[in-house]
């Protein structure tokens, strides 16, 4: 009866010992669990990479419209994200309307790479709902593919299904915000039959060869994802005023234009070509994504940092378009190759096409003082680097010795190409920077 009694004690203990070990795994399973600082980068840059192949594919993907969805995909990698990072901070109440969005439950367990991968495959499927079956499937695929890899025995199914879950939520709070900011259809109808252009001296006037109608006009009406954008629109200087007299500085700013493309180098003009960008390509919203991502993989950067710069390239980027087609249909200007044919030379061409809408400011130059400006305050204003994302397009590796050459270079290439004034590259450049430096503000 005593070696009973003993033996059944002995059981008990055994029993209580288990189950208080259990019970103390449980409790600690949420603070012992791997933070977003411990994954790399390789998730969200195999989806920008992704992305920029959408970019280029997908019908109805012009230069503004592919900046909203860079941008919209950034937030909802950085919204999941963000809920592994112990000292982030979300931007719900900091963007113009995004208030409402999923919580994690702070007891369980995520793996955050595996919640990123989820939630970046949905928001590219709503983004890009008009893409081919064929990348709709890469879409699919690619899901698989890094949510195998990033499978371990470092977390339970249960685990791995509660991430994923989470990382659908946060995709599907992002798109539901996103469509409330009137650019969600832009993609099927770039140019819009209501919209009849002024008329006059000085106005934009459908260019050579295509002659196509205006590209977005009403593009400047979207939400601006951080408000305090909004206050640069009344910081842009207006143009010089039109004139056709050669002694006035708009026709010395359009002869200009014409001596530097008649006397390009033959550096010049590669450059001209390197920066183009134009339809069936990335587009220049798209190459300063593919630089942002060559720079967190080339770095090594975590899967929270990445996120973090990721976002405020792809905020700034949306804003930017959405200030500078403010002014682009706020001023109408002609652009060069239209005054260039009435006034100084009627057979002139320039050295790429002039894309279908006014010319003041430079989008190229907004984009790229942006996404240099952002990149700079990472990196260093004195970080050297090499672009190696026109390789596949038949360029060499561009190395800049700072993001300010890089800025500097991609303004020029506009000029360069016969499609700008200098005005409206060095306001480009102005505007892009009080964007970025706004951005910069945001805490993550």
């Amino acid at each position: 009866m005593k070696k009973t009694g003993l033996r059944f004690s002995l059981f008990l203990f055994c029993i209580i010992t288990f189950l208080q070990a259990c019970k103390k795994d449980d409790n600690n399973s949420p603070s012992q669990a791997i933070d977003a600082s411990n994954w790399g980068s390789f998730v969200p840059v195999s989806w920008y990479n992704l992305e920029l192949k959408l970019i280029k594919e997908t019908p109805g993907f012009t230069p503004p419209v592919a900046a909203r969805a860079i941008a919209y995909t950034s937030i909802t990698l950085h919204e999941t994200v963000v809920r592994g990072m112990p000292d982030g901070t979300s931007l719900s109440g900091q963007l113009d309307g995004l208030s409402y969005l999923p919580y994690n439950d702070p007891e369980a367990r995520y793996n955050w790479a595996i919640a990123a991968n989820s939630a970046m495959a949905d928001i590219l499927r709503s983004l890009f709902g008009n893409a081919s079956s064929d990348n709709q499937a890469l879409i699919d695929q690619l899901e698989v593919d890094n949510q195998l890899e990033l499978t371990s025995s470092e977390f339970t199914q249960e685990d791995i299904d509660r991430s994923i879950d989470f990382g659908k939520q946060m995709a599907n709070a992002i798109y539901l915000w996103s469509a409330s900011d009137k650019g969600q259809a832009a993609y099927l109808d770039n140019f819009p039959a209501s919209y009849v252009p002024p008329v006059g001296n000085g106005l934009w006037e459908p260019t050579p060869p295509l002659f196509q109608s205006a590209m977005l006009p009403y593009w400047s009406k979207n939400r601006f994802l951080f408000s305090s954008n909004k206050n640069i629109i009344n910081q842009i200087a207006a143009p010089p005023t039109y004139s056709v007299n050669p002694t006035s500085t708009f026709y010395q700013a359009a002869n200009f234009v014409y001596e530097t493309v008649n006397s390009l180098t033959q550096e010049e003009t590669y450059i001209a070509n390197y920066w183009a960008d134009a339809t069936g390509t990335f587009t220049p919203a798209g190459h300063m994504l593919a630089i942002t991502a060559q720079l967190v993989k080339d770095n090594n950067l975590t899967l929270d940092i990445a996120a973090q710069l990721f976002t405020q390239v792809g905020i700034a980027l949306n804003d930017v378009a959405i200030v500078c087609w403010d002014c682009k249909y706020k001023y109408n200007l002609v652009r060069p190759i239209t005054y260039i044919h009435k006034n100084i030379n009627p057979a002139w061409n320039g050295k790429i096409g002039t894309p279908p809408f006014p010319s003041y400011v430079s989008e190229h130059a907004s984009f790229t003082s942006a996404t240099g400006t952002i990149l700079g305050a990472y990196f260093g204003t004195s970080f050297s680097f090499t672009d190696n994302q026109k390789v596949s397009d038949g360029f060499s590796p561009k190395t800049f010795n700072n993001f300010q050459d890089m800025i500097d270079e991609a303004a020029y290439s506009r000029v360069y190409g016969g499609i700008h004034y200098e005005f409206d590259i060095n306001e480009g450049k102005t505007l892009g920077k009080s964007i970025a430096d706004q951005v910069l503000t945001l805490k993550f």
